[in-house]
């Protein structure tokens, strides 16, 4: 009897194999005929793929003054199959590097733990960030030198020396960033720090294409049909800073030899006025051929230039933070503007003491905030926390901390800008755990002054008092004010409202505007500013931190600023005489005679920091 079940395996296997190269068919017509990138790609020695970087943005201040823009580079690349009879010593002579360089570049792009893409098939970097005149002698020569190429780039240019941490640099795209974005590839430049971090994607343009037809020996024959398969690039979008480098520049001098920060913000906007970091550096040390070396020197310094203290560095706020608990005290009935509380030299109860100043006693609101009463704010949070409004300790502690959030304190602002980190603002569950259950008001009680755990930023110290200077709200804080063709994000244009209310914060000011006519802010009442302020005097292992936060005008306040300077004493002594001359520079849009002689010597006038890290 005949099995006919190989026969019908037979039919089976047949039509399966027809069906495959019917498919492979179709396929091999569509790649082939059909798909004309396909055939731009198909050959790698017929093809050459050559990007077109774009322009990056430019970066203009709030006044239209050109800040970063860009110049003409040359990157020399290779593609190391196409190597063949190279004159390496003419090659050398060229690029003005000697013979072991040439073998050092080239042993290091075959090494893959630097260069994990390589590949000989694939365009390698030699040299890059080549100026004209160094391009201009190699391109006379280019024509002796097969399977080398070059890749015309652009380099940052700085019309300013100031605001390099804040501006940022771009630098070599990293692997990690490779291995996440498609958009990238190896030896391309991304923004590596600030500004030019933040707003990449806006910066950066888009790359374009040329498609470039080879002969046998490699060398380019002109453009693949035309140029109808090349892109072109688009030119990265300027954008405007809501920076004044004028007054940039003024707080950078004024922070010569110190270390510490000035924030300036305009209350009405959130934009940021200035934002220096001490010390600062020269923005094009990080651009051009000597990027890597200057960045190797600046990470090793002590001092710690790379470092935003703006946004990154945490302080005690000291007696600026008072402020902020006088809102709390009225605004939850603690205290009304005419409460008084005894200062003898201190805050003192039963066996425990925090120390004061000299001043009159009994002391209402008003005038402890003009004179910055220690033990005021102290009897405050001490009635605050014996209060009957709270169920005990822990209610009015998370309260307090409620408000303090809503001030924008204890978590990061969102401003656009990278590592900004939140400070310190405790509660409850922090004490509980140090301190189980037997905690009390006097155990926290130097919070009151902003000392004891509390930390801030100097951003947040500065927006505070854009806060005040608004009656209760702020927006966000940015330093991006316009992006070219486009829009800020949302947050930088809605206010936020803290939990206290408006007319609580006028009782504030009053004892902000008593602080400079009649109190510790004395240094900063120029003549028609109405000028508003409160010293700071924070506490450390070292010499004291000389703070102060103010806003000016009183009514319809154009700047709101915060300087922090580290072991400056006093804050009388650095950060009230600060404050005063850049609210003047930025309103007047001059300093005095008398004025300029006051910053030239604040200038000069130096703090001795040690050796130790910082």
């Amino acid at each position: 009897m005949k099995d006919h079940s190989y026969d019908n395996r037979k039919y089976i296997l047949s039509g399966f194999v027809i069906l495959v190269l019917i498919t492979y068919i179709i396929q091999i017509y569509n790649l082939q005929v059909s798909d004309n990138d396909y055939k731009s790609k198909a050959d790698s020695n017929a093809f050459y793929k050559k990007t077109i970087y774009p322009a990056r943005g430019q970066m203009y201040d709030r006044n239209g003054k050109l800040v970063v823009y860009n110049s003409p580079s040359y990157d020399i690349t290779f593609v190391p199959r196409e190597i063949k009879e190279v004159d390496t010593l003419e090659l050398c002579k060229a690029l003005d590097i000697t013979l072991d360089e040439f073998n050092t570049r080239m042993e290091r792009v075959k090494d893959k733990r630097y260069n994990p893409g390589y590949s000989t098939y694939t365009e390698q970097d030699f040299m890059t960030l080549l100026s004209g005149e160094e391009f201009a002698r190699f391109q006379e020569k280019m024509f002796r030198f097969p399977g080398f190429y070059v890749r015309k780039r652009s380099i940052r240019e700085y019309n300013y020396d100031v605001a390099g941490v804040l501006l940022g640099d771009i630098g070599e795209v990293s692997q990690k960033v490779l291995d996440k974005d498609p958009y990238y590839k190896q030896g391309d430049y991304i923004g590596l720090q600030g500004i030019e971090a933040s707003y990449e994607d806006v910066l950066r343009g888009e790359k374009g294409t040329e498609v470039l037809l080879r002969d046998a020996r490699g060398r380019i024959q002109g453009k693949y049909m035309n140029g109808a398969l090349d892109t072109a690039a688009v030119r990265g979008k300027d954008i405007t800073l809501s920076l004044d480098i004028e007054l940039q520049a003024l707080g950078e001098r004024l922070m010569e030899n110190k270390i510490g920060s000035i924030v300036a913000i305009e209350p009405s906007t959130g934009e940021i006025l200035c934002m220096v970091s001490a010390p600062s550096y020269d923005p094009s040390l990080l651009s051009g051929r000597k990027r890597g070396k200057n960045h190797k020197e600046l990470a090793l310094d002590k001092n710690k230039p790379l470092l935003n203290r703006a946004i990154m560095g945490t302080y005690p706020p000291g007696s600026t933070f008072k402020t902020s608990q006088a809102a709390v005290f009225l605004q939850e009935g603690i205290v009304t503007p005419r409460t008084s509380f005894p200062c003898s030299e201190g805050f003192v109860l039963n066996k425990f003491r925090l120390g004061c100043h000299p001043h009159s006693s009994p002391i209402s609101l008003a005038p402890a905030i003009a004179t910055s009463c220690n033990a005021y704010f102290c009897w405050g949070l001490h009635r605050m926390f014996a209060s009957e409004k709270y169920s005990g300790t822990k209610e009015a502690m998370n309260k307090w901390r409620d408000y303090m959030v809503s001030m924008g304190f204890g978590y990061r602002l969102g401003v656009d800008l990278p590592g900004e980190v939140r400070g310190m603002i405790p509660n409850a569950d922090y004490y509980t755990r140090h301190y189980s259950n037997y905690w009390r008001a006097v155990t926290v009680i130097s919070i009151s002054i902003g000392q004891g755990e509390v930390t801030l930023t100097p951003l947040q110290i500065a927006n505070l008092g854009a806060t005040i200077a608004n009656r209760g709200t702020y927006i966000t804080p940015h330093i991006v004010k316009a992006i070219d063709g486009d829009t800020i994000r949302s947050e930088f244009k809605t206010p936020k409202k803290t939990m206290v209310d408006a007319n609580v914060y006028e009782e504030i000011i009053k004892g902000m505007r008593l602080a400079v006519t009649d109190g510790t802010c004395y240094a900063a009442d120029i003549p028609g500013l109405d000028v508003c302020g409160k010293t700071g005097t924070a506490q450390n292992k070292g010499k004291d931190h000389s703070a102060f936060m103010g806003f000016a005008p009183r009514n319809n306040p154009k700047i709101a600023i915060a300087v922090y300077v580290e072991n400056g004493g006093f804050g009388a002594e650095y950060g009230v005489p600060i404050g005063a001359l850049l609210m003047e520079k930025y309103i007047y849009g001059t300093l005095s005679e008398e004025s300029e002689k006051k910053a030239e010597k604040i200038q000069k006038r130096k703090i001795y920091y040690g050796k130790e890290e910082r």
